[in-house]
């Protein structure tokens, strides 16, 4: 027995007090009704209705258009000679060609693209894939003069009560660089130690560095000294008593638009100076600031531990961490995007399990910028060392571009492989045509060998196949029909005959529209 419920009364269906106002779905503003959309002229119509039918009209083209470029089945045994097989070898190079080219220019687009480093024991003989970031030497010189010094004063006039010399003391800071020839600095494209910014060689080198060497060819790109640093400061010695913020210098370089051919001068230069007033040697430090595309950063120790250097760029770490996973064999069997942490993970992560999709947001707290270069320099104003001024030289250590990128660059940007592309292009559709014909020269070859070698039983089947073909355009097939073709009215032909009719020219018409045009 079903169990019986007290019956409740039913009221009126209760609506919101907000029915009446429109729906509210998904994110956006709670606006009700449609959105207000611009009025179009009669003109604008007009251009957007041409527009669709172009549009629709180019689509209609492409599509009746030949593509099959095989020539068909049995055209061989029609064609003397091998004209045939060789078409079909040449075919399958072509195949095999177009492949290997388009997997070449994947690889060198994606060398072009990617930043992560690749370690390599020789940098000639790169393939696409292998283009390493190159280091080249980064010579910077550091001079001053001086004028007014009191060294540099006349004889004072004894005839004069007044024994000042009304001079005003001061000294001209010179710092020039310039990138050595690959001749000169004799490093490799491998060049990843970890100390490659540290300084070498104060004022025992000498200046005959600063000569080019003409043996040596010069790079594809040249590299102003302001290419290589986004800022610089220079640091006075704050035990002077002078007033520390008018001995400041400061430069920074403006916002330029990447690929820029004319740079403004504040931003393309090989030597910068500045002028300060004083009359004593003065210990300086000058700060340069690194602009490195993609950017480097100092990692932590935990991350450094594991990829076993302490600069890196972010994509480097993240490759890093991926392939010491797979090194060490962390990665799970079912979901190959979680890998377990050992006692190095536990210490960059922080947990026992890792998923491969967060570490580039976990990494970001590792990375830290770089520290600025710093130059210590002393501006010297006493009469011995300039009597014979020797500057003070550094080798700083900078990343370039790899020439072997720049080519592939061109090589991808070149306007002649879109030209060869539109003209290649044509001549398929050519060649498509054609293989096309040929298949219609082979279907009449067939059609008049077999009406050779029995006219009678062939017409009587080639009548019925005509039959069977107008019925089923005109709608009117059965199963089973087109076998009877012996009355007059399919035999008699002309345009009084029932091939000539209306309705026959009405389907056939409709049925050739639908084709390819040939």
């Amino acid at each position: 027995m079903q169990p019986t419920y007290r019956p409740f009364p039913q009221g009126p269906p209760q609506r919101s007090p907000a029915a009446a106002a429109g729906s509210r779905r998904g994110i956006g503003p709670m606006i009700g009704g449609a959105h207000p959309q611009a009025q179009l002229t009669a003109a604008q119509i007009v251009q957007r209705n041409e527009s669709a039918k172009a549009a629709m009209k180019d689509m209609k083209d492409k599509s009746l258009k030949p593509q099959d470029k095989n020539l068909p089945e049995g055209v061989e045994e029609c064609v003397i000679g091998d004209g045939v097989q060789r078409y079909r070898e040449l075919r399958e190079i072509e195949r095999r060609l177009d492949s290997t080219m388009m997997r070449k220019r994947l690889d060198v687009q994606d060398a072009v693209n990617r930043n992560v480093k690749v370690r390599t024991g020789d940098s000639k003989g790169l393939s696409p894939a292998n283009i390493v970031q190159r280091y080249r030497t980064l010579r910077v010189w550091i001079s001053n003069t001086v004028e007014e010094q009191p060294w540099q004063a006349d004889t004072l006039d004894v005839d004069a009560f007044d024994f000042s010399t009304n001079m005003d003391s001061s000294y001209r800071v010179k710092i020039e660089g310039r990138l050595l020839d690959e001749e000169e600095d004799g490093l490799d494209s491998e060049d990843d130690s970890d100390d490659e910014d540290e300084v070498a060689n104060g004022d025992a080198m000498d200046e005959d560095g600063k000569e080019k060497n003409g043996k040596g060819k010069p790079p594809a790109k040249q590299y102003k000294f302001s290419h290589f640093f986004k800022s610089m400061t220079v640091d006075f010695d704050k035990s002077k008593p002078k007033d520390v913020m008018d001995q400041s210098v400061e430069w920074k370089k403006p916002v330029v638009t990447p690929n820029a051919t004319n740079l403004p001068n504040a931003a393309d230069f090989d030597q910068l100076e500045f002028k300060r007033g004083g009359d004593e040697n003065t210990n300086i430090t000058i700060n340069l600031v690194r602009d490195e595309t993609p950017e480097r950063f100092k990692l932590s120790p935990a991350l450094a531990e594991i990829l076993d250097t302490d600069i890196a760029t972010r994509a480097e770490a993240v490759m890093g961490i991926w392939e010491y996973i797979k090194a060490m064999g962390l990665q799970e069997d079912d979901e190959k995007r979680s890998f377990d942490c050992d006692d190095r993970l536990k210490a960059l992560l922080g947990r026992e399990k890792g998923y491969i999709p967060y570490l580039p947001d976990i990494i970001i707290q590792h990375l830290s910028a770089l520290p600025p270069i710093k130059l210590p320099y002393t501006i010297r104003v006493d009469k011995e060392f300039h009597e014979n001024p020797q500057p003070t030289i550094y080798d700083i250590q900078v990343q370039v571009d790899d020439p072997l990128k720049a080519a592939l660059t061109t090589y991808l940007t070149n306007p002649t492989y879109a030209h060869n592309l539109r003209e290649i292009t044509n001549l398929n559709s050519h060649l498509a045509l054609l293989c096309q014909k040929v298949g219609n020269s082979k279907s009449k070859h067939t059609f008049f060998d077999q009406l050779s070698k029995n006219p009678t039983d062939f017409i009587a089947k080639w009548l019925s196949s005509q039959k069977r073909d107008l019925e089923v355009i005109a709608g009117e097939a059965v199963r089973g029909g087109a076998e009877d073709v012996s009355g007059d009215d399919w035999r008699r032909g002309g345009c009084a005959s029932i091939w000539g009719s209306d309705n026959v020219r009405e389907s056939v018409n409709l049925l050739v529209g639908q084709r390819a045009k040939v």
